[in-house]
């Protein structure tokens, strides 16, 4: 049995952890507990709730958008705020941290499987909304970002009646985990890092 604390951004990520990650992991005798930075990550704050969490499990593990990650370098990318979160940790944590930042947020995980939106939005043309933009991004969910007026969370909000602590969950359950890796290979590295945590 492993388990592993998870740092995350705010609800609906823990929620997402609990509903849809626990299941899929558990049946691994991988133990996963989500606990809730409420927003305004940074990596001052990430290195200080890791030192608080890593005495509690056997490995410890981020979930924060790049997009929300604040303070970043105007260069930033997802391999050196992850490599940050690493090098700023505190010496007795670095050996069980897996950090991890997904691309560019939570939200586009779900453009995933366009169906499972449109069943849980159970909003008429979803669907096909939802392909045209994972179209526009080469099938890559992770990709979907333009501006801070496109990202997926803006573009859900702006098209649809999507709730994020509601429906964000409720829709990568639908979807999935295996699908999710499927389409996410960011994510999908993620969880195979969990996986031989060992």
């Amino acid at each position: 049995m492993v388990r592993i604390g998870i740092s995350v951004e705010g609800l609906t990520e823990e929620r997402f952890v609990k509903a849809v990650l626990y299941p899929y992991l558990s049946a691994k005798n991988i133990y996963v507990t989500p606990i809730s930075m409420g927003g305004g990550v940074n990596i001052d704050k990430v290195k200080s709730e890791l030192k608080k969490m890593a005495n509690s499990f056997d490995y410890v593990t981020t979930l924060y958008d790049f997009y929300g990650f604040r303070n970043k370098d105007a260069n930033e990318t997802k391999d050196s705020l992850e490599a940050k979160i690493l090098a700023t940790a505190h010496e007795g944590v670095k050996p069980k941290l897996i950090p991890y930042v997904q691309m560019y947020e939570y939200e586009g995980l779900l453009f995933s499987c366009p169906t499972s939106m449109e069943n849980i939005l159970n909003e008429t043309g979803i669907k096909d909304w939802a392909a045209e933009i994972l179209r526009e991004f080469n099938y890559d969910p992770e990709a979907i970002n333009n501006s801070t007026e496109t990202a997926p969370s803006k573009r859900l909000g702006q098209r649809t009646g999507y709730l994020k602590t509601t429906h964000g969950p409720n829709i990568a359950s639908e979807i999935g985990i295996a699908k999710i890796r499927e389409m996410c290979n960011g994510f999908d590295a993620w969880i195979a890092s969990m996986e031989v945590a060992r």
